[in-house]
């Protein structure tokens, strides 16, 4: 996969790296291990920026977006939030999920390709619906 530019809010990492410290702390399966290293190399590479910074087409914690499947020409809509608030039925996914992962930071326009157990997976960010920062929602 190739890496693009991410952004992220300083408010947003400070919650997330205290997910992370939990997380790798109690570390559980394999699968939730590789879920918690995958965001922190995004992390580690992300472009931090102050809340009223961030560019308002990039996906935040609490940011809903419509993204598109490449494969399969179907429209998707999510809210990406922390793993306590995460509800498939309601389209609300975690930051750990590997969607989520994928997602944070990027911008409208920005294509992402992971893995999955039936092949690779491409989806791209069509639209940032509601993002907390540019609804002046600093703190969600």
């Amino acid at each position: 996969m190739e890496h693009r530019d991410i952004y992220i809010t300083e408010y947003d990492l400070n919650r997330l790296t205290e997910l992370l410290d939990v997380g790798l702390t109690f570390r559980g399966s394999k699968s939730e291990s590789d879920h918690l290293d995958g965001l922190k190399e995004e992390l580690d590479r992300a472009n931090i920026v102050l809340p009223k910074d961030i560019p308002h087409d990039a996906v935040t914690m609490n940011s809903r977006v419509r993204l598109s499947d490449m494969g399969k020409a179907e429209k998707l809509v999510y809210t990406l939030v922390f793993p306590r608030d995460a509800d498939a039925a309601t389209g609300r996914i975690s930051v750990l999920a590997p969607v989520g992962t994928a997602i944070l930071g990027c911008r409208v326009g920005d294509i992402i390709e992971w893995q999955v157990p039936a092949g690779k997976r491409k989806l791209k960010i069509e639209e940032v619906l509601y993002q907390p920062e540019a609804a002046g929602d600093y703190h969600l």
